[in-house]
């Protein structure tokens, strides 16, 4: 695995990632019926808001899946929990699979997203507010670090809120990285001057 990123381009990407959130498997995201235009409308408005950003994660040059970082207190978590200097939100759609099942690679895939984002110098916690229903995520987070707050109502999902420390995600990276023999060394990140993400 070869992890690199770049900004979502609206137009330019539209049609793939309307073939990803219009799957069964991406039911939890929310866009279900979406046509290809209500993407790029939508993609168009986070990437221009300064406060919610999409990147596109390529593995060795092949999109393979869209992150958002995004600062609660310009998101619906405002007034839902009491927002902290450092905190930053996420969202993660790893794209369908290609081929036969490849066991961990989601894992691995969130993984080098956090690293993204503690890289980050004003980032010390990480939010994430997965649909409650979405059990096959909450576990995941776990393995990453997450502690679950409890949850809390969205305007379109009842949610579970959940944080990720630094020092809880470096924890879990130590323990996966007793288990792999093949760490991730993910590509230096280029992102050009109008894509800098959600700083903080």
């Amino acid at each position: 695995m070869s992890f690199t990123f770049r900004c979502f381009d609206p137009d330019a990407d539209a049609q793939l990632l309307h073939s990803w959130v219009t799957r069964p498997y991406a039911a939890f995201w929310g866009m279900q019926s979406a046509s290809v235009q209500d993407v790029v409308q939508e993609y168009t408005k986070i990437q221009s808001s300064g406060h919610h950003h999409a990147l596109l994660g390529l593995d060795a040059g092949v999109p393979a899946f869209l992150m958002e970082e995004y600062r609660p207190a310009f998101s619906p978590l405002a007034g839902r929990y009491a927002v902290q200097p450092g905190d930053i939100g996420m969202h993660l759609l790893v794209a369908p699979p290609a081929g036969p099942p490849r066991p961990g690679y989601t894992a691995a895939v969130m993984e080098i997203v956090l690293d993204r984002l503690f890289a980050k110098d004003k980032v010390e916690r990480v939010v994430v507010e997965p649909d409650a229903r979405n059990h096959k995520i909450h576990v995941l987070n776990a393995r990453l670090g997450f502690q679950p707050a409890g949850e809390i109502a969205l305007p379109d999902k009842q949610a579970l809120l959940s944080f990720c420390t630094r020092e809880a995600f470096h924890a879990a990276r130590a323990a996966r990285a007793a288990l792999h023999s093949s760490p991730i060394h993910p590509s230096p990140i280029h992102l050009s001057a109008n894509c800098q993400g959600a700083s903080l």
